[in-house]
């Protein structure tokens, strides 16, 4: 315990703009120490079970290792699996998706046709009941402009009437009505 606090005190005390070194002191550099030690340990046979040892640590670190990369392995198949188990899944949903947005597309458009026949169909049906009622309103019109007509027409002829028709005159033209009447009625029988 002495020695390690002797050399971190001695690193403490160490100047640090002293001149860069290399340490000739074989025992106090760590690699050869290290080999020293694991000779002697080989050398009087507790290094076999220390070599043992090492290499049951090193063996069973192995198969760690490799276990580790065996289930890495099996993730990384099953990963793959799932993956394309997925990109199968998303290729149906987007075939399904396009043929769900042709199909509606395809709605639309019928629609829309539909929509334009209807249209064309109501416009042509108020076009035909515009027509109607203009002629039905031009009959009307001129029906009440032939009976205005008329009534002026009557109104004058009364009035002429009245005013050149004396008795006389009347009743001659009452007879010669009579006489024609009588003459047509013979041509019949």
């Amino acid at each position: 315990m002495k020695n390690i606090t002797d050399s971190f005190v001695s690193l403490v005390r160490w100047s640090f703009a002293g001149s860069f070194g290399f340490n000739t002191d074989i025992l106090a550099t760590n690699p050869i120490n290290l080999s020293v030690v694991l000779g002697v340990l080989i050398f009087f046979g507790k290094g076999v079970r220390a070599s043992c040892l090492l290499s049951d640590l090193l063996d069973n670190r192995k198969r760690k290792i490799l276990n580790t990369i065996r289930n890495s392995e099996e993730l990384q198949g099953g990963a793959i699996q799932r993956l394309e188990k997925a990109r199968a899944r998303l290729r149906k949903v987007e075939r399904e998706a396009d043929q769900f947005r042709l199909n509606g597309y395809s709605e639309i458009e019928r629609e829309k046709l539909n929509l334009i026949k209807s249209t064309y169909k109501t416009l042509e049906e108020l076009e035909n009941y515009k027509n109607e009622t203009i002629r039905f309103d031009h009959q009307r019109a001129v029906q009440q402009v032939r009976q205005q007509v008329f009534q002026q027409v009557l109104k004058g002829a009364r009035g002429t009437l009245n005013s050149s028709l004396n008795k006389e005159l009347h009743l001659r033209t009452i007879s010669e009505n009579i006489d024609t009447f009588e003459a047509m009625a013979e041509i019949t029988d």
